[in-house]
């Protein structure tokens, strides 16, 4: 029989403390019921003897110490999930906010989810189609894969976000797919883009979203990701779809871990942040995969905004280390009106060549890549050239060069927010920005290859 304890000793920010509890778990779900007869809910996230620290999903404004009852569950964090998630809106601890009503299943999901066991996974092949011309060409997202986009304050990533969940596709269409989209403290003009953008493209009935904002209580921005993770997994894993994971953004993330941290006074790591970030966000990303016997997936595109657009700042630096590449937007591209501005150069998707390819893509598309990448990166030597010695003095590949660049910034990497291609029409598109360049230059292509399609 679980006690009910009739007094709070303390309440710091959104924690509160209890003394002399007995049998209490670490991670363990509270009730908490106030004079106002309000009901929140609490996360034991803290044991020191017979002392436990809870944070309170709903904040504890109007909380009296003497007034208010606490009762231990027993149970971790769980949440309904049935196949009527589709095409429904939660808030950041899924509960549902689209007028929709509950989520009715025996069965309840633990949000901290279950780690894979590596040797049941399998290995990524396949990709995902997102309709975006670098993406898809340069940086193919793979079936399975985790490839996180780092973005800046006030770069278009939320254009690029919803762009995405509006085009995704699979190669085959007969299988099942879906979008799991979670927006982490964003503010409700932002929620009100995402979701009318959506609601207007027709796909809102393929989409769960999980929406925390900005003004929620900031220990509900630890369980988003989570939700919408095990909703994915039970979409993935039960029910056989092929998931995408579109999150944004971690950043938000790591500040509420940062913040909470620090209110459990924690011992701060680097710019603050607590030392176990790197196994938190691991517990997140790595739960995105292809599992032995399954015919479900769960691919995970994360979206974080660099502090000062600093790639060597704590979350993208941590995120490296446990993601398969990364997609770069940069802030040069955007001043010069290029949407997407995804930054080529510093871009890659580590898995990208086990999912391109003949029978995924085309025969063309890795060598493609391969050039568009090595002839880019000639164009930055020759823009510094230009910039010593001037435009007309250059030699007449070196022109060549930089008019290649200019074409392929213009007409490659630019694309409207509505604007769709696919595999094909991205190919096809690389060839007639190569033609620019002399046979000679493109030394990358095998003969055959060039022969056929130049």
């Amino acid at each position: 029989m679980r006690q009910e304890y009739l007094q709070i000793d303390k309440i710091e920010g959104p924690l509160i403390i209890l003394d002399h509890v007995d049998h209490a778990s670490y991670g363990e779900i509270i009730q908490i019921k106030s004079d106002d007869q309000k009901q929140r809910m609490g996360k034991v996230i803290k044991i020191e003897g017979d002392q436990v620290i809870a944070q309170v999903f709903e904040g504890t404004q109007g909380l009296s110490r003497y007034n208010s009852a606490v009762k231990f569950t027993g149970k971790p964090f769980e949440i309904n999930i049935s196949k009527e998630v589709l095409g429904r809106t939660f808030n950041g601890v899924g509960k549902p906010i689209d007028q929709g009503g509950f989520i009715y299943s025996k069965d309840t999901y633990n949000i901290n989810g279950r780690p894979i066991n590596p040797v049941a996974r399998r290995y990524p092949r396949d990709y995902i189609q997102t309709g975006i011309s670098t993406i898809d060409t340069l940086t193919t997202l793979i079936k399975g894969q985790k490839l996180p986009i780092f973005s800046g304050n006030g770069l278009p990533h939320n254009e690029l976000a919803a762009q995405i969940v509006r085009q995704a596709k699979l190669r085959d269409s007969k299988k099942k797919f879906a979008v799991v989209f979670a927006a982490i403290g964003i503010k409700n003009d932002d929620a009100a883009f995402f979701r009318n953008s959506f609601e207007e493209a027709g796909v809102l009935e393929n989409v769960v979203m999980f929406l925390n904002l900005a003004d929620d209580p900031i220990v509900e921005r630890i369980s988003t990701p989570r939700c919408a993770l095990t909703v994915a997994e039970y979409l993935a894993f039960k029910e056989n779809y092929d998931i995408l994971v579109v999150m944004t953004d971690i950043t938000s993330y790591c500040e509420a871990l940062r913040e909470i941290s620090s209110a459990r006074e924690e011992v701060p790591s680097r710019k603050g942040y607590p030392g176990y970030l790197y196994s938190d966000l691991a517990t997140l990303y790595e739960r995105a995969g292809v599992l032995q016997g399954k015919e479900g997936s769960i691919t995970f595109l994360p979206i974080l905004t660099m502090p000062n657009d600093d790639i060597s700042h704590p979350i993208p630096d941590l995120t490296g280390y446990i993601t398969e590449g990364q997609i770069v937007l940069g802030r040069d591209l955007s001043r010069n009106n290029v949407y997407p501005p995804v930054s080529v150069l510093p871009s890659l998707s580590r898995l990208m060549k086990d999912g391109i390819g003949e029978g995924y893509t085309r025969e063309d598309h890795p060598e493609v890549a391969n050039q568009l990448f090595a002839s880019y990166s000639k164009v930055q030597d020759v823009r510094a050239l230009a910039q010593i010695i001037g435009e007309s003095d250059l030699s007449i590949n070196d022109q060549k060069l930089l008019e290649f660049g200019r074409q392929f910034e213009k007409q490659f990497v630019t694309q409207k927010n509505h604007e769709e291609r696919n595999v094909d029409q991205s190919v096809e598109l690389a060839w007639e920005i190569l033609r620019i360049l002399p046979k000679s230059e493109l030394d990358r292509i095998d003969d055959e290859i060039l022969q056929k399609y130049y």
